[in-house]
């Protein structure tokens, strides 16, 4: 077998049975903000122009770059569909001309004329664009994980299809969080701290359990070359910056005892064969240091290069087009009624601060406005500065994931009150009723039964069984009768049972027993 990267989470593995192009990204991402580093400008695009199959582990732009696989990939080449509940990604490649798909089953083999490949879904509302996944590829002599963005916790069940031989991981951040925060400069530095020494951690705590022969740190970083991201990038000085870089994670390796890490750049060739590994660069090993060694030196010749990119693209963000709060309204306002579980999730009010207007978006009374005056007390629980052009953009373009997109590309300010709340991005990624609808099951499915609220003397589960709704929102009680006011579904609360439908009952208990539940709970502990 053998695999050549093509820089970021970009691979083309070649095997007697046929070749995979896996997540390959070149253009540069989220308006111009995100950049593969180190640079695959140079690479040959014709040898990776038909490969028998195409894998996409997920839909965020520095993996699924649709204008360089509708330019540079034969649409004869068979995609290989990751198990995602919603088949956004299908649709995506249709409408760039492809038409032949094998959809996988999560963590079900296929024999492909005798390649094999599984492919690992993740499927949460957290996981990518609604979905991220990993490749395992067999050819009977060298077996590989591809691994890549996603995080997956059946470990065992990855590990019954091993062992590997090499494992391709990401190591480094890809998102916003700390960097982008408003709060005091020391309390960032400590949590960019904990973030950089989490990550890597977690990167290698996944190499020691999957055992691989050989491990290749990919996914990541990004370079940032804009002058108002270029001081995220980690010139290896910072042990707050998020963003380290491959032999920053490689020498992590060899400090925790692990020899087994390996370092690639685009074009870097790996062959396997009887269980060795040998790893040949494009350029000479000294130019490989010296891309590292002097980061920043090479980073100012690449933004040069890169510069009239990005002053046009940032040129063409639409600046005064549409009227962002009407627009706002009229789309946000009706997912919001429909957002039982989302607006029960965020239970509170984000602020959209786009210099001269301000947007408020209430979970609690679901609607959208313009806060009266300019009074910076006004009460929200997030509050987002973001230059009004990249909300216009995802107006005009009718963006349904702003995580994929305005959020990815760091460029906005964020504060919050309290703890992080994964309901308030994760809404932004559902901007549709379609995604919104997978968004609210998933949530209602895996919510605890038990969330209780006190009504009319009983201890009553908080989200209605029939579609989810906000019982403490919605619910109006009645000589002993509960109505769900969201779709008039009833029930008697002396029993639990629902009086609109034989099958359902609802949790409810008078509070004297529930106090003495939790009493003899307690007292167990």
């Amino acid at each position: 077998m053998k695999v050549t990267s093509l820089g970021h989470a970009g691979l083309f593995i070649e095997t007697r049975y046929g070749s995979i192009l896996c997540d390959p990204w070149f253009n540069p991402a989220y308006f111009a903000s995100w950049f593969p580093f180190p640079s695959n400008e140079d690479l040959d695009f014709e040898q990776f122009r038909h490969p028998d199959y195409l894998y996409l582990s997920h839909l965020h732009k520095d993996h699924f770059d649709a204008r360089w696989l509708q330019d540079h990939v034969s649409k004869e080449t068979i995609v290989l569909l990751p198990d995602f509940p919603l088949d956004f990604m299908e649709r995506e490649l249709r409408g760039l001309g492809f038409d032949s798909f094998v959809h996988t089953k999560n963590f079900e083999t296929v024999d492909l004329d005798g390649l094999r490949v599984t492919i690992s879904s993740l499927v949460a509302p957290t996981d990518g664009p609604l979905g991220d996944s990993g490749l395992i590829v067999d050819d009977g002599e060298t077996r590989i994980f591809n691994q890549n963005d996603s995080r997956p916790v059946d470990v065992d069940t990855l590990l019954d299809f091993g062992p590997y031989d090499a494992h391709f991981l990401q190591f480094s951040g890809a998102i916003w969080y700390p960097m982008v925060y408003d709060m005091p400069e020391k309390a960032k530095q400590a949590l960019g701290k904990k973030k950089r020494a989490n990550q890597m951690s977690r990167a290698l705590s996944y190499a020691r359990q999957v055992g691989a022969a050989y491990v290749f740190p990919t996914a990541g970083p990004p370079c940032f070359l804009d002058d108002d991201l270029y001081h995220f990038n980690d010139f290896g000085c910072d042990e707050s910056n998020i963003f380290p870089d491959q032999t920053v994670f490689l020498e992590f390796m060899q400090e925790q005892g692990a020899e087994n890490g390996r370092l690639t750049i685009p074009g870097s060739v790996v062959e396997f064969e009887r269980g060795e590994c040998r790893v040949e660069h494009c350029i000479p090993e000294e130019e490989v240091r010296a891309i590292f060694a002097d980061k920043r030196g090479y980073l100012e010749e690449y933004k040069a290069r890169k510069q009239p990119e990005i002053d046009e693209i940032k040129a063409s963000l639409p600046r005064g087009q549409v009227d962002i709060l009407a627009e706002l309204r009229e789309w946000f306002e009706p997912l919001l009624e429909q957002a039982d579980m989302n607006c029960v999730g965020v239970n509170g009010r984000v602020l959209l601060d786009l210099e001269d207007q301000r947007v408020v978006l209430d979970f609690q009374n679901r609607r959208v406005y313009e806060p009266v005056g300019s009074n910076e007390d006004e009460a929200f629980d997030y509050r987002f500065r973001i230059d009004p052009a990249l909300v216009e953009h995802q107006i005009v373009n009718h963006e349904e994931d702003w995580i994929n997109g305005l959020f990815l590309s760091c460029r906005f300010e964020a504060k919050r009150k309290g703890a992080y709340n994964e309901y308030v991005y994760n809404f932004f990624k559902v901007l549709s009723p379609e995604r919104l609808a997978y968004s609210e099951e998933y949530y209602a499915q895996s919510a605890p039964v038990r969330q209780l609220w006190e009504c009319s003397g009983f201890m009553v589960q908080r989200s209605c069984p029939h579609l989810k709704a906000d019982l403490t929102r919605f619910g109006e009680a009645k000589d002993g009768i509960l109505t769900c006011m969201m779709h008039g579904w009833q029930f008697d609360l002396a029993t639990g049972r629902c009086l609109t439908s034989d099958d359902v009952r609802i949790y409810a208990q008078p509070i004297a027993e529930t106090v003495g539940e939790e009493t003899a709970s307690t007292s167990q502990h």
